[in-house]
């Protein structure tokens, strides 16, 4: 099994690259429902259909994605310590760590809007609209720093 992954080092980073493609769009499209689910009348029409998309975006789209995402990242990772002569030491560059930090705060955020749609779907929301335009883009901003880490590889020895 190890020799075939190895052997599919492109497949498998293919794979990780179109699985956090989708959960990065479900991590910037879910605030972008929430901020229009909080002007939305608890009760009403809209209400209902927010919170049908808001579960459908987090539980068909974000949840498989970010555990496709984990799954084939934690591949690269085991391949990388078996083929670099470094071994599992290129886990302590600083360009890892970024990336490791940024995987970090983007579950951590995943966790924080899966709780906010359950908060939506109670109907206790206490965040604003302007909250929730605001707040959408920080996945993208953590999604540069992190490619830019890895592919330029800041600060490798």
């Amino acid at each position: 099994m190890s020799d075939w992954l190895v052997g599919h080092y492109n497949l498998v980073r293919a794979l990780h690259i179109i699985a956090v493609i989708a959960w990065m769009a479900g991590l910037m499209y879910l605030p972008r429902l929430f901020a229009y689910h909080a002007n939305a009348t608890p009760g009403s029409e809209m209400d209902t259909t927010f919170k049908t998309m808001e579960a459908k975006l987090l539980g068909i789209i974000m949840n498989p994605a970010m555990t496709a995402a984990f799954l084939f990242g934690f591949t690269l990772i085991w391949i990388d310590a078996h083929t670099r002569a470094a071994g599992w030491g290129f886990l302590k560059e600083p360009w890892m760590a970024t990336k490791l930090v940024g995987v970090v705060f983007l579950a951590g955020w995943h966790g924080f809007l899966a709780g906010a749609r359950k908060r939506f779907e109670a109907g206790t929301n206490q965040r604003s609209s302007r909250f929730w335009k605001m707040t959408n883009e920080l996945p993208f901003i953590a999604a540069v720093v992190m490619v830019l880490a890895v592919t330029l590889e800041w600060g490798a020895k």
